[in-house]
């Protein structure tokens, strides 16, 4: 668990630059239509998949009575797994505005992210 926990740490700063990139990417494919391209989705979801293993390796920690993590720093977790599956039900709805829409998603989950490792102190 310990080497688990290790991943954990280090993981969750990865997670958080691979969706700050994201996000940027996204809103930069959003104001200039020529860099609009499938490599704004594939960034979009590595990113959003580190940030789900992110809260995967943190829940598997959690369940095994190892570690006690702070309320905040789960709840972090909780609502960036939740954003996820917000996003991705909405992503219809904002065709048109997508990247923007995914931009401002992967910036909000770096957000999210920064407050968890705070929270973790």
């Amino acid at each position: 668990m310990h080497a688990l926990f290790e991943f954990h740490k280090v993981w969750g700063y990865v997670a958080i630059v691979m969706n700050a990139i994201a996000g940027v990417i996204a809103l930069v494919a959003w104001r200039w239509r020529a860099a609009r391209g499938r490599y704004v989705w594939v960034a979009t979801i590595v990113a959003e998949a580190a940030l789900m293993l992110q809260v995967l390796v943190g829940t598997i920690l959690v369940a095994s009575k190892d570690y006690v993590a702070p309320r905040f720093h789960m709840f972090y977790g909780f609502v960036a797994f939740l954003t996820v599956g917000i996003a991705y039900q909405y992503r219809r709805q904002m065709r048109g505005r997508r990247e923007m829409f995914y931009g401002l998603v992967g910036l909000f989950l770096m957000g999210l992210g920064i407050r968890a490792v705070l929270q973790a102190g």
